[in-house]
């Protein structure tokens, strides 16, 4: 089954689970996003709150505990063995979080909508600003589905496979860093923006496209390969990419604002 959906795949699915994992970093709260028009039937799902644990040395956005997620999900209506489908409007980079944390905690049968609610508007289909009345699941999250990295694992994976770097070419290069403290890179990774996955309506290049992509970047079939980001959440769409082009991946997700956390970690600032 493909991790991504349609527009018109989903308007033709009846019963789906329907979330909708809108952010702005440093804008107006996703909440109010939703709330000035959403797609029929979707519940809203806060990334800082349902996604991650509270920031700290772990990073911005680690990974929530288990039983907290368990209790965000069964709130959102997430149910075992019934399908989800996950949806943003910044080219599915928040989605691919909320994507790949369901993964990781065991369920199998979650899509992300492919151009989000851009490509939902272009098909013709309808929005609403009526919330749904969600019925509580019974979702029951198991970690461990998706492989994950550690700061040293990533560190190790970028000496003996492929890790790649999802930010802004500037930011790997150490010109720039707009939030965190420390600039530059995991020493070996390859810079690889997240934003060369989609083309210019918010959707994924085709499979063959990103095996083209990845495979210049030097990751193809049995390649070790691993993402990193500034705090783990545009690197799951590194990770849902790869996938599409048929490479597993694991996710650091502390990523880079865990890595400089520990200042005698070393930094890189060229390739």
């Amino acid at each position: 089954m493909s991790p991504l959906i349609t527009a018109a795949e989903l308007a033709a699915f009846d019963g789906v689970t329907l979330l909708d994992v809108r952010s702005r970093l440093g804008g107006p709260p996703g909440i109010e996003l939703y709330r000035a028009g959403h797609l029929p039937g979707a519940a809203y799902c806060d990334l800082d709150a349902d996604l991650a644990a509270a920031p700290g040395k772990e990073g911005r956005h680690p990974l929530p505990e288990t039983e907290p997620f368990q209790r965000a999900m069964r709130r959102l209506g997430v149910r075992d063995g019934h399908p989800v489908v996950v949806y943003d409007d910044t080219g599915s980079t928040i989605a691919a979080r909320a994507w790949w944390n369901l993964r990781y905690f065991g369920h199998t049968d979650v899509r992300v909508l492919d151009g989000g609610l851009d490509a939902w508007a272009a098909a013709g289909l309808p929005t609403t600003t009526e919330e749904p009345v969600v019925e509580p699941g019974d979702f029951t999250a198991t970690p461990g589905g998706m492989p994950t990295l550690s700061a040293d694992e990533a560190a190790a994976l970028a000496r003996t496979g492929v890790l790649l770097d999802a930010r802004a070419g500037a930011r790997y290069r150490g010109e720039t860093e707009p939030i965190d403290p420390v600039a530059g890179h995991v020493p070996g990774a390859v810079s690889a923006p997240t934003t060369e996955n989609v083309g210019p309506d918010g959707r994924f290049l085709d499979p063959a496209a990103l095996r083209a992509r990845f495979a210049a970047l030097g990751v193809g079939a049995g390649t070790r390969a691993g993402a990193y980001c500034g705090s783990g959440v545009t690197a799951a769409h590194q990770v849902l990419a790869l996938e599409l082009a048929g490479v597993p991946a694991a996710l650091y997700v502390g990523s880079w604002s865990n890595w400089v956390a520990d200042p005698s970690r070393p930094v890189a600032t060229t390739g």
